[in-house]
């Protein structure tokens, strides 16, 4: 006989199903992973639908978005298109809720650049000095790159799975990350009583060896999570 629903962790012969679940997305890392398998029309996947592919018999309490907010000054078309996914994504279920980090540009070292530079200085054949001139200008003017990276994100979404922990506020936790600095948030989680699952396209060891099961979703899983 089935036990009823409850807000506690119900006993199910030897194993203890915990019945209010939260998801929580790390969306930078989320949407990399995708990408790394050539998961189609990422922009027209449904976040209720993964939910509750994922949750299974679990009862849905939210599905917490993270990402870093981008502005018009940074990009403005990337901006756009984050404003659409984000809305989009809000009014798919009450449930859905994003928040928002922040995102700076830094500029690096452009290793290809670099390399070029040492290979045309250290070069044992003489070429014609008009392309070694132009290959050392286009070395020297790319020599460094402006990118884009996110601040606060991690620490947001560690703080509230912790919070929530500490708070009673879910009995299982589904991280969409395979970013092994999650471990102390995820262990800190687990030492308060409750069960963590990561879930990604790509495998992250440390972060598996942390959490009580990690779940590999290959392309194929993504098939019937799309649409309205």
């Amino acid at each position: 006989m089935t036990p009823p629903v409850s807000g506690n962790p119900t006993r199910r012969g030897f194993f203890f199903m915990a019945d209010r679940a939260v998801v929580f997305i790390d969306g930078n890392n989320w949407f990399h992973s995708l990408q790394s398998i050539d998961v189609d029309d990422r922009g027209r996947l449904n976040y209720k639908r993964i939910t509750e592919k994922l949750l299974g018999p679990r009862t849905w309490l939210g599905t917490r978005y993270y990402i870093g907010r981008m502005t018009q000054a940074l990009s403005p078309g990337l901006y756009a298109q984050q404003r659409m996914f984000l809305a989009q994504l809000e009014r798919t279920d009450q449930r859905m809720s994003v928040h928002l980090g922040r995102l700076e540009t830094r500029s690096v070292e452009n290793a290809a650049a670099t390399e070029l530079r040492h290979y045309l200085a250290t070069l044992k054949v003489r070429i014609d000095s008009g392309v070694f001139a132009d290959l050392m200008a286009i070395a020297k003017k790319h020599s460094s790159a402006t990118v884009m990276v996110e601040k606060a994100v991690d620490v947001m979404l560690s703080l509230d799975l912790v919070t929530m922990a500490l708070h009673n506020a879910y009995d299982a936790a589904y991280l969409l990350s395979a970013d092994g600095d999650f471990t102390p948030a995820v262990e800190a989680a687990r030492a308060l009583g409750k069960r963590v699952y990561a879930a990604s396209p790509t495998r992250g060891a440390q972060l598996a060896r942390a959490v009580n099961t990690f779940i590999h979703l290959p392309k194929p899983w993504f098939a019937d999570c799309y649409g309205g």
